[in-house]
């Protein structure tokens, strides 16, 4: 059973910095996709910023500049360090990732999600 455990998040005044990771167990091959995803209060969940096993990011326009997504991939963590951050980045935020196992002597890759948690930017 594989799963994403996530951890980082909290309360922090506007300007502050905060670092969540995400670290995934189970029996895992291999991790393609790793990101972070975000959804604040009547909002629709959007994707923050993500990274492939070979280290390609990409991220939201709202975030550029501010955040880093990087991972791990020998602990099978990723993380997301947020800077600068503003009120607008209240949310819950969700680690996702892409895990192939190996099942009955073949390969299977799934999409899972941890359980999020909160981050509030507030004063």
């Amino acid at each position: 059973q594989v799963q994403l455990v996530e951890s980082g998040g909290g309360l922090v005044q506007p300007g502050g910095s905060l670092r969540l990771s995400c670290a995934a167990s189970g029996s895992i091959f291999s991790i393609n996709f790793m990101g972070w995803y975000r959804q604040a209060p009547g909002k629709q969940r959007e994707l923050v910023a993500s990274i492939t096993s070979g280290g390609s990011t990409n991220y939201a326009d709202s975030v550029k500049g501010r955040f880093t997504i990087s991972r791990d991939n020998a602990k099978n963590t990723v993380y997301l360090q947020m800077n600068s951050l503003k009120p607008e980045d209240t949310a819950v935020y969700y680690c996702n990732a892409d895990i192939t196992q190996v099942v009955h002597f073949t390969t299977q890759t799934s999409n899972y999600w941890g359980q999020g948690t909160q981050v509030t930017v507030s004063s």
